[in-house]
């Protein structure tokens, strides 16, 4: 039986990171209407702009991956994941390193708003390669420190996780498969790597067992990301 995720198409299941200002969001997203079906919005735009720019880019038809990566006590995570739904994100994210009570919290507080918004995970993030984690204090390998925040987030019932395509494989056998598995670090053959450190082309990602990638800087930079959003579409 196929997980729900898999009966939509997987240009469908290509989240589109604005990364910028409000002006260049906009634009981006008027530019890809009818293309991409997901839209991400991180930190950059959400501090400058609050839970207007979610209210936008739902209206002009986008689904939003709200990807703030809640890091707190219980209480605020709680507090901050009602918001966020409540402004109409349809994804959110929170460090699974802030504990299961701290997740559970989270995902409590999406269950009692009567929304259906996922609730992802971030285990290690794709910009972090073996020394930088071992310079935080972790002795786990990178694999295992994956692995084990992976198990605290289904064990707090959230949706899935976020991680690198190159462990996608290996959480969809942890996981089972109906987790979601959302990868950042994907980049088009030829395109320039910029901060990531483990990354893949998005066919590699979906064929590893991602639920959804998110591709930013190969689209949002292109000359023409319409044309660029076609490629990686044709791609898959």
């Amino acid at each position: 039986m196929l997980a729900a995720y898999e009966s939509i198409p997987r240009a469908d299941r290509v989240i589109v990171a604005l990364d910028c200002d409000r002006a260049t969001a906009l634009e981006l997203a008027q530019q890809l209407q009818g293309k991409a079906k997901w839209m991400k919005v991180g930190m950059t735009l959400y501090y400058a702009e609050g839970p207007s720019i979610v209210e936008i880019l739902k209206l002009l038809g986008y689904k939003v991956f709200l990807d703030l990566k809640f890091h707190d006590i219980p209480h605020q995570v709680s507090g901050a994941a009602a918001s966020a739904v409540e402004a109409g994100a349809d994804m959110i994210t929170m460090h699974a390193v802030g504990g299961i009570p701290m997740m559970q919290a989270a995902q409590s507080a999406v269950d009692e708003s009567g929304c259906d918004a996922d609730t992802l995970a971030i285990t290690v993030l794709t910009s972090m390669d073996d020394e930088t984690l071992a310079q935080t204090g972790v002795s786990r390998s990178m694999t295992e420190q994956v692995k084990t925040l992976a198990s605290c987030a289904q064990d707090a019932g959230l949706s899935g996780v976020v991680a690198s395509p190159q462990e996608a494989s290996m959480l969809r056998e942890l996981l089972g498969p109906d987790a979601l598995i959302v990868t950042p670090g994907v980049r088009p053959v030829g395109a320039a790597l910029g901060d990531q450190s483990r990354v893949a082309t998005p066919r590699e990602a979906f064929d590893a067992g991602a639920s959804h990638i998110v591709v930013g800087r190969p689209i949002t930079q292109a000359d023409d990301p319409a044309a660029a959003f076609d490629a990686i579409a044709a791609e898959l």
